[in-house]
């Protein structure tokens, strides 16, 4: 992460429980770097991945927020990802059938049930 590129609102946004939830994870997993990034496969084309790392790849966009209690989170999507997820947004949704991170994502053209994988 030579070259400090932020990720703007206007690329990519994470909702104050997704901040939350990657604070929570900081504290238990062994990585100072939340990322976020596509991935080919799943049952619709590409899906998406979550990952705690300890280092910044070179093409690494940089969102920096703060959690409640002060914990800093640094969330991270690399260029080839940010193609795809362009105005999307990260939540962490809590239901009765479970807790996720979900992927607001407006170029899927299309999705698969569980809502991991999509289509552009």
């Amino acid at each position: 992460m030579n070259d400090i590129t932020a990720l703007t609102p206007d690329t990519f946004t994470v909702t104050d429980a997704a901040v939350e939830r990657v604070a929570e994870l900081m504290k238990t997993e062994n990585g100072t770097i939340f990322r976020v990034a596509v991935l080919g496969g799943g049952c619709s084309g590409f899906q998406y991945s979550f990952s705690i790392d300890d280092t910044g790849n070179d093409d690494d966009l940089i969102m920096a927020r703060q959690a409640a209690d002060g914990t800093e989170v640094t969330i991270v999507v690399d260029t080839m990802s940010i193609e795809f997820l362009n105005g999307s947004q990260l939540d962490y949704v809590q239901e009765l059938i479970g807790s996720y991170f979900q992927v607001s994502n407006p170029n899927a053209t299309a999705s698969c049930g569980c809502g991991t994988s999509f289509a552009v």
